[in-house]
């Protein structure tokens, strides 16, 4: 009985354990964002936002990608017309979906899948629906 706890309770640590590491992404704040934009930091900015999120407001030098959701191949493979662009530098690059969460995650995974490393991927905290500075977008 004491055996079958004991190896319960190690099941248990190293499930939480393997949770602590999975699922653990680069950001990059509205703040710093917007100063890598009035700076003009070299930068690939990937918007995930579907066709109307995108034509009511986006980041300047926006890629429109309407990958959103990014569950499909076919989304998938609206991500991977930008690789040619995204290869040619080592420059970051940002993802944006509406709220910086589940589809970021999934084109976070798809670009790293695809063999851009994960040093250069960042999300936008609060995605698009989360940047405070209205007045920067391109409309």
């Amino acid at each position: 009985m004491y055996r079958k706890i004991l190896l319960l309770v190690a099941a248990c640590v190293l499930v939480l354990a393997g949770n602590a590491f999975a699922g653990s992404y680069n950001y990059i704040s509205p703040e710093q964002m917007k100063t890598n934009l009035e700076q003009k930091t070299p930068m690939h900015i990937m918007d995930i936002q579907v066709e109307d999120g995108y034509a009511k407001h986006h980041l300047p030098g926006a890629m429109k990608s309407c990958a959103y959701p990014v569950k499909s191949a076919e989304d998938k493979a609206k991500l991977d017309a930008f690789m040619a662009d995204i290869t040619k530098d080592e420059a970051p690059v940002v993802i944006i979906c509406p709220r910086g969460k589940g589809g970021a995650e999934r084109t976070y995974e798809h670009l790293k899948e695809k063999g851009i490393s994960e040093s250069r991927l960042l999300i936008l905290e609060g995605g698009q629906e989360g940047w405070p500075y209205p007045e920067s977008l391109d409309k």
